[in-house]
């Protein structure tokens, strides 16, 4: 027998924030009003095989960060503790990096953007490419053995796993290259969301990001208008949701049912700092990224 939804209002508060890509302040900055769990987060970062977005140098640096900036800078206290590339996304780092940052010298970009530990098949990365890294201390994790996970579940595994991270309410992990490129990759990722929805995974791509609102929780989503929007979506993937209410939107959903064939919330507007949603079912909250 199935059990009754909690009642909105008997449900915790999840906060979301996307102030890991405001642009650096200046250290006599104040610190940003709003947060969320990537406020004051462990951060992770994965990297998949797809082009690195713009801003991937801005959230790999996070971790390199001295820790006097961070106690004082409450939006960028978000560091990257561990980065992580799923096979070929290694490539992507490699190749892509200097190609972001072209007025600095190729070879000591890539010496400084070296991932933490390169986890998955291996039928993706390029040896010479593996073997530079590898030179470096990255760690090689092989998982060929494994054929029925894909490779953003196999890091999200590891991450999880990992002891720098004992407290997993505190954790969120930025996915980039998670956006783009062929829809059944797109759906798998999007369906590691579901897979591990107790953990704040947040894909990203240089066009949006998109984060999994789980039911057992109300939501507030601290919208940074400067970076993100106006355009958003909320969407039932895998189950239809027949109550969703939201809050700070041009077109508010007011205990309505959504399901594929149905209405779905798509090219939506934020109007409001914040929005808030309310959903008998899990949801998939997107919203667009300004260039």
């Amino acid at each position: 027998m199935a059990l009754a939804p909690t009642p909105p209002q008997q449900r915790p508060t999840m906060r979301h924030s996307s102030a890991f890509l405001l642009p650096p302040p200046s250290p006599s900055s104040s610190p940003a009003p709003g947060g969320g769990p990537a406020d004051a987060a462990t951060v992770a970062l994965v990297v998949l095989n797809q082009p690195l977005p713009r801003f991937a140098p801005l959230l790999w640096s996070r971790g390199n960060r001295p820790a006097a900036r961070l106690l004082l800078l409450k939006s960028f206290s978000a560091c990257s503790a561990l980065r992580v590339c799923a096979d070929g996304g290694a490539n992507r780092v490699f190749d892509g990096m200097p190609e972001l940052l072209p007025g600095q010298d190729a070879g000591e970009v890539r010496a400084r953007y070296k991932p933490d530990v390169i986890k998955g098949d291996m039928d993706s990365v390029r040896p010479e490419v593996k073997e530079y890294y590898s030179n470096l201390g990255t760690k090689i994790v092989d998982e060929s053995h494994d054929q029925d996970t894909t490779d953003l579940h196999k890091c999200i595994s590891f991450i999880a796993k990992n002891s720098t991270f004992a407290d997993k309410s505190n954790l969120c992990i930025l996915v980039l290259g998670a956006l783009g490129g062929r829809f059944d990759h797109e759906m798998g990722n999007i369906n590691v969301l579901h897979i591990f929805p107790n953990i704040n995974i947040i894909l990203l791509s240089n066009d949006c990001l998109i984060f999994l609102l789980p039911r057992t929780h109300t939501h507030e989503i601290n919208v940074e208008r400067s970076i993100e929007g106006p355009h958003c979506g909320l969407i039932p993937i895998g189950m239809p949701s027949t109550s969703t209410t939201t809050t700070g939107l041009r077109w508010n959903l007011d205990n309505t049912s959504m399901s594929y064939g149905g209405l779905i919330s798509t090219s939506n507007i934020v109007e409001e700092d914040k929005v808030t949603v309310t959903s008998a079912s899990d949801l998939i909250w997107t919203i667009s990224l300004q260039n």
